[in-house]
């Protein structure tokens, strides 16, 4: 036993009877997104598929939006004749759509400690909610007062610009996916202009043959505003904000 320990000790190679030396090592966690990139691709694809499917929809519904055609009542009852596609691009715009305000609230401050996939599942959730509820309210204005003419017009103009946001949407998705904070940071500027300017030719779009067929004031107007477009949005951010503060 002596003879093999005084080889270990004299071994040229191996410091057998030093002091142990303790080396710390940081546990590896991998920051992949491969997830985000099937999804994105996914994305894609349903958008390339319902683009190449329904091409006479699309570009109908690319005529209403930038007003070039002087039909547009015609081309407005050719697209209500098909509604298939009119329900995809609406998924389109809860996915694309939960997907970016999902992106809001994990790279703010609330969200940063909140697992990605199931604030992006209560962000689609919620934003489907709120305009299936919208779409129920104004329906049932519209026949309780006998308007109904009146709403399905400004029901149409909001669902039309949320599919035109769903799409415009997709190219801000994939950069701030995949870039670095300051570059995601000016994009997720950038977008918020977009998504304000498109409300507002969202109101400014309706205002017209909504007042047309009920002859509303631009008073009343304004507290439509208020009461269904401004008030739940704030009520949204503020139910979500105190139930994520109690969550995490």
């Amino acid at each position: 036993m002596d003879f093999w320990r005084k080889v270990l000790a004299d071994n040229p190679y191996f410091h057998f009877t030093g002091t142990p030396v303790v080396f710390a090592f940081q546990l590896h966690r991998a920051n992949s997104k491969d997830s985000l990139f099937y999804l994105i691709v996914g994305i894609l694809f349903y958008f390339a598929l319902t683009r190449v499917f329904f091409e006479k929809y699309f570009n109908n519904l690319m005529t209403l939006f930038f007003r070039v055609s002087l039909r547009q009542q015609q081309i407005r009852e050719q697209v209500l004749q098909t509604p298939l596609p009119s329900l995809l691009l609406n998924i389109l715009f809860v996915i694309s759509g939960g997907l970016y305000a999902c992106y809001l609230v994990h790279y703010s401050r609330i969200g940063a400690d909140i697992r990605f996939w199931v604030l992006y599942f209560y962000c689609m959730l919620l934003l489907a909610a709120v305009y299936l509820v919208k779409f129920m309210v104004l329906k049932f204005t519209g026949w309780v007062f006998s308007v109904s003419r009146a709403t399905d017009i400004y029901i149409f103009i909001v669902f039309l610009v949320n599919k035109m946001l769903g799409i415009f949407l997709l190219p801000f998705l994939i950069i701030i996916t995949f870039s670095g904070p300051t570059v995601r940071e000016i994009f997720i500027t950038i977008s918020l202009a977009m998504v304000f300017v498109l409300w507002a030719y969202r109101v400014l779009a309706a205002y017209r043959p909504v007042r047309n067929e009920i002859k509303l004031t631009p008073f009343y107007f304004f507290l439509y505003l208020c009461a269904f477009e401004i008030a739940p949005l704030l009520l949204i951010y503020k139910v979500l904000l105190t139930y994520l503060e109690k969550v995490y």
